[in-house]
């Protein structure tokens, strides 16, 4: 049964009865306003005469962009509120401030961050966003860690992993990733010019590749990832805020979250790094924004390898036992399943090796750019 979808005129009537909300606005003076801004939900800012303002999220019964000819479980927001549960235990600084799940309304609350700017868009207008790569890098390695049998005992793992099954939504991104692009499909559409590039994904050794990484990513549950990082899931402060001491930048939108490869993460948010590199140069953006935007790969990829061992140290890898049985650093249990997992989004992050890709590669292993 469909939870009851919420309006304007209900949102207010209904955070009164949310325990602890009528203590973070006064709803008595509340003005709300429905958001276009997501594919997938309703989102609604509201705002009391003093300026104190949240956001009320609520999945639909199907896609929002489309339609109900697009039906959609309502239970993803279930898989939302997981991600958030445990990005606010392992990374509260880097997500908007969690203000708790209704899970029989299907309704999230969160800190209002109507001031900061969605990543991508400053990105396409030239803004340069100081150390939202690192950022992005440090809250995938953080939740990576603390949600695997590296942070947590083998059992707790399990039991998390099968709590958090994703199956209507990691079916969007076996669809709309590893799928469609590579088939003919009525959703699929381009530009004439693009027509051989188009054909090259259809290439055998290609469709290979891709098949490996599809299984992949269907298969490997080694940690609780976000499933759809990238720029558009990113806020980002302005230099007020960050005058202010805002951090460098949240992600949001996790209701993609299930237990997946730690690549996956790392890898959308290398493709996006390379459409703003790309759409940077074709632009001829100033210089300055060109060189920031074109060390992304090397902030995001840095941060977060040293940050995997979790204990926060970094260098070479001691091995030793620990609690969960497996094998890794003395001090934190990094394991060998580490380093492969950065190798693979390299993959994620570029479906063949084009001139362009070798062009501008991501941080080796060692620290240097480039393969070593």
């Amino acid at each position: 049964m469909s939870a009851e979808v919420l309006d304007v005129t209900t949102v207010p009537a209904y955070l009164a009865t949310r325990p602890g909300v009528p203590g973070l606005i006064d709803l008595s003076t509340a003005t709300v306003q429905e958001v276009g801004d997501g594919n997938l939900n309703l989102v609604f800012v509201v705002r009391d005469a003093q300026g104190r303002s949240l956001v009320v999220k609520q999945s639909l019964p199907y896609v929002r962009m489309v339609g109900e000819s697009w039906p959609l479980s309502q239970d993803r927001i279930l898989a939302e509120g997981r991600g958030y549960v445990a990005a606010q235990a392992l990374t509260p600084d880097l997500i908007p401030a969690f203000h708790g799940l209704d899970a029989d309304r299907r309704v999230l609350v969160l800190e209002d961050l109507s001031e900061w700017t969605v990543w991508r868009r400053a990105l396409d207008q030239g803004v340069i966003a100081p150390g939202a790569g690192a950022a992005v890098g440090t809250y995938a390695a953080r939740i990576a860690f603390g949600t695997s049998v590296l942070g947590l005992p083998a059992e707790q793992v399990q039991e998390a992993a099968a709590a958090a099954a994703n199956p209507q939504l990691c079916r969007i991104t076996q669809d709309l990733v590893f799928t469609e692009p590579f088939v003919d499909h009525p959703q699929n559409s381009w530009d004439d010019a693009l027509t051989g590039d188009v054909l090259a994904l259809r290439d055998p050794a290609l469709l290979h590749e891709v098949a490996a990484l599809k299984y992949r990513f269907l298969t490997a549950g080694q940690a609780l990832i976000h499933g759809d990082l990238h720029s558009g899931s990113v806020f980002v402060p302005d230099k007020r805020l960050r005058a202010a001491g805002a951090p460098a930048a949240k992600v949001f939108d996790i209701e993609f979250a299930f237990y997946g490869p730690v690549g996956f993460d790392l890898g959308t948010s290398l493709a996006n790094h390379l459409f703003a590199h790309v759409r940077a140069q074709v632009l001829d953006r100033p210089a300055a924004f060109r060189e920031s935007v074109a060390d992304l790969p090397a902030q995001t990829w840095g941060r977060s390898r040293p940050r995997s061992h979790g204990c926060g140290r970094s260098g070479p890898t001691p091995r030793g036992p620990t609690g969960s049985g497996t094998r890794g650093c003395g001090r934190c249990g990094r394991t060998p399943w580490v380093s492969p997992g950065w190798r693979r989004s390299a993959g994620w992050w570029a479906w063949r090796r084009s001139p362009t890709c070798r062009a501008w590669p991501p941080t080796s292993g060692c620290g240097r750019r480039g393969s070593c």
